[in-house]
């Protein structure tokens, strides 16, 4: 992989697999936030590999084959011994889920210092997600130790069950490290229940992130980057489900900054025009997820028959 001509994105958190109920029966399918994210670029046609840790059961091998076989690069991930998360999934009428977590004790979050790998030179960007950030004190440090030759981008990814009284400080601790933030109204509900989100945004932006994106379903996203403040409307679709459209939003918008050569090392100063270019495709990415079953985002193909 270290002579990968092609600039590389890099992605490192948990897999772990959404099981559903509903008539009688179980469902499983592979998820995890950073995972659907990989799967999402890769799809995209971006070259991605991902930094994780795969259980040696039965689940792990679902999420092993899921991701290569969509194209993301394993060869950074660990085979561990041990059990696989499982998130149990209960969806609304609307498309929306919430999630029970059996996430105790399972491999994805024993990195160790020497675990973790030394990320080749093509990588231009390292994404990663609040879940492995927080229950991983190795991965926290080694995700710092990137900002100076890739683009560090965080996703909060909050879940109600799994916030507590240091969940907003830990957040905050990453804004130190990150030139992106994407965050999601619903997150920054859960970490600041009785604030302005906009000036939560606002002050997050000051506070180191070159591009702070706070995404609000049907209602589209609005970036902070400086001074800059840009809106643009949520892509109108019939929703099956949002499951996985946070992660596909990212996708494309890291996708986007990729294009535009934004990314690798710190993130400069970005124009209005840049920034709304990145929020239109990422829309277009998350609401194409959104019109299918699951953590299931569209190819490079779909999103350009949209002509986006």
């Amino acid at each position: 992989m270290a002579g990968t001509a092609a600039p590389l994105v890099a992605v490192a958190g948990e897999t772990l697999v959404d099981v559903f109920t509903g008539g009688g029966r179980l469902r499983a399918q592979p998820g995890g936030s950073p995972a659907n994210t990989a799967v999402a670029l890769a799809r995209l046609g971006v070259p991605v590999t991902l930094v994780a840790r795969f259980a040696d059961d039965d689940y792990g091998r679902l999420l092993h084959h899921h991701l290569s076989s969509n194209g993301v690069d394993l060869s950074l991930a660990v085979d561990a011994v041990g059990r696989s998360s499982i998130a149990r999934v209960t969806q609304a009428p609307d498309g929306s889920a919430t999630y029970d977590f059996d996430i105790d004790g399972t491999v994805d979050w024993a990195w160790t210092a020497d675990g973790l790998p030394t990320l080749p030179s093509s990588v231009v960007a390292l994404n990663c997600g609040s879940l492995a950030l927080a229950r991983s004190p190795a991965l926290e440090r080694w995700v710092r130790n990137q900002r100076e030759s890739a683009t560090v981008c965080v996703d909060p990814n909050v879940r109600a069950g799994l916030v507590d009284a240091s969940s907003a400080a830990a957040v905050e601790r990453w804004l130190e490290f990150a030139d992106i933030v994407k965050v999601s109204t619903d997150d920054l509900a859960l970490l600041y229940p009785t604030e302005d989100l906009e000036e939560v945004a606002g002050r997050w932006s000051r506070a180191g992130p070159a591009l702070v994106v706070v995404t609000a379903a049907e209602l589209g996203a609005t970036a902070y980057a400086g001074e800059t403040e840009v809106h643009r409307d949520a892509v109108a679709v019939d929703v099956a489900d949002t499951i996985g459209a946070g992660d596909a939003f990212t996708a494309g918008l890291l996708q986007a900054l990729l294009e535009g050569e934004r990314l690798g090392g710190r993130l400069t100063a970005l124009t209005p025009a840049e920034v709304g270019t990145a929020l239109e495709h990422a829309a277009t990415v998350a609401a194409l997820t959104c019109t299918r079953t699951g953590a299931d985002p569209p190819t490079l193909g779909a999103v350009r028959a949209l002509g986006r």
